[in-house]
This record gives C-alpha cells, sequence and structure tokens, in this order.
C-alpha cells in the first residue's frame, strides 16, 4: 500500500511526472500480443514465439514490424501495422489490466502537487480511450501520445512535444517508464529518469540506458521521489 503524505499548500506547483502507458501505468501483454500475431497471420508472415512478441511492448509499432517480418520494406510494415490496428481498434485495446497499486500512486503524487502526464509512444487516441475505459483519466492531468500516421510515435519527438504544450523546465519532470526508449528519450531532454522494473524491461536494461533510479514497484517509486524532492530542499 502507497502511504499518503502531507499535501503541499493549495496552488503549489512541485513536479511534473511524464508517465509512460503499456508497462507502467497498464500492462497491455494480450491485447499487443494478439494483435500483433493477427497482423503476422494476416500478411503470411511467420509467427515467432509469445515471448519474442511480448518484447515487441514498448518501442514504436513500426520498429517492431521490422524486427518481425523476414521483409520489412516500407509497404509490409504499413500493412502489418494497418492490420494490427484493424484486430487492436476492435478489442485488443480492452484486453488490458491497470497494474496493482497505480490507482494510489496516482492519488499519492497528486496529493503531493504532482502533476501527472502520461507521454506514451502509443497512439493518443488509443492512449485517451484507455485512460478512460480503466477510469484513470480523473488522477490524469494530460494524455500524449504519438499520431496514427507515426508523427512523435519516437520518445524524444513528444517528449519535446509535451514539454513545450506543458510549459514545463526540464528540471522540474521526471520521467516515469519501463523500457530504455523512456529513458532515453528522457536524457535527450536533460530530464531525470525513474525506471520500474515491473513492466517489460529489466533492471540491467534501465542501467544501461541511464536511468537516474530504478524501482521494483511503486510504493518504491514514491519512496524515491520523496526523497528526491527533500534532498532539493522539499517542495518549491
Amino acid at each position: 500500500m502507497v502511504h499518503a503524505r502531507p499535501a503541499p499548500r493549495p496552488g503549489a506547483y512541485v513536479l511534473t511526472l511524464l508517465l509512460d502507458l503499456d508497462g507502467t501505468l497498464t500492462d497491455p501483454r494480450d491485447g499487443i500480443v494478439r494483435s500483433l500475431r493477427f497482423a503476422l497471420r494476416a500478411l503470411g508472415a511467420p509467427v515467432p514465439p509469445e515471448a519474442e512478441l511480448a518484447r515487441c511492448i514498448g518501442p514504436p509499432l513500426g520498429d517492431s514490424f521490422r524486427a518481425l517480418l523476414p521483409d520489412p520494406t516500407a509497404a509490409r510494415v504499413a500493412a502489418a501495422i494497418d492490420q494490427y490496428r484493424v484486430r487492436f481498434d476492435r478489442i485488443g485495446w480492452r484486453e488490458n489490466r491497470v497494474y496493482a497499486g497505480v490507482p494510489g500512486f496516482l492519488a499519492a503524487v497528486r496529493e503531493r502537487g504532482f502533476r501527472t502526464v502520461v507521454a506514451t509512444s502509443k497512439p493518443r487516441v488509443f492512449a485517451q480511450r484507455i485512460a478512460r475505459h480503466f477510469e484513470l483519466d480523473a488522477q490524469l492531468d494530460a494524455i500524449y501520445g504519438a499520431e496514427l500516421d507515426g508523427t512523435r510515435g519516437r520518445k524524444p519527438e513528444l517528449l519535446a512535444h509535451v514539454l513545450a504544450l506543458e510549459g514545463v523546465a526540464p528540471e522540474r519532470a521526471v520521467m516515469v517508464g519501463d523500457r530504455r526508449h523512456d529513458v532515453e528519450g528522457a536524457r535527450a531532454h536533460g530530464l531525470r529518469s525513474l525506471g520500474v522494473t515491473y513492466g517489460y524491461g529489466d533492471r540491467d536494461e534501465l542501467a544501461a540506458a541511464g536511468a537516474t533510479w530504478i524501482c521494483d514497484d511503486l510504493e518504491e517509486a514514491l519512496a524515491v521521489l520523496d526523497a528526491a524532492l527533500d534532498k532539493s530542499s522539499g517542495s518549491a
């Protein structure tokens, strides 16, 4: 259980948490794996084992199909993405679950005066739909993601967009995610990053990418954020 800390005075601005979605707030394994399998079969391509498909959770979809297809021409990758979205739009987005502890974590950080902003490589329309369906949207200040045409599908590009629109200075934000792409995106903009190991990246991946902190669960993550704020003279 995540324990609350006294909230800052009303109106105090503390920190913006940029939150990955897949592998950080929700576990999308079934929907993504089944939709990848559907797309590969539709194109007559070999279907690898589930464990290999699960490693595609996190990176941009185009990168995954370039690795999975034996003939990854631009046309074949585009066709695979289209087929993936046929199934994902119909049912895959609902084949998902919120990680234990996420609602409590979001409530606790908001009590501390943190802003909670989703920054995901998943298309924004799906991220918004998922957040509404699982009733996370009430605890989120904003949801950013890629466009369906691939715009802002890479974390550095997405985070540049988020920081500009939210008016957040890099030193006032922390990227929270489970894959190296989250950490690398943060580093590209001078952000601190908090890697979580309960998702789809392990400690070695996050450490190699240069994560500022690595935590095994969200209670530990909250304690790390509290300590970081205390070390930098509390809230500001």
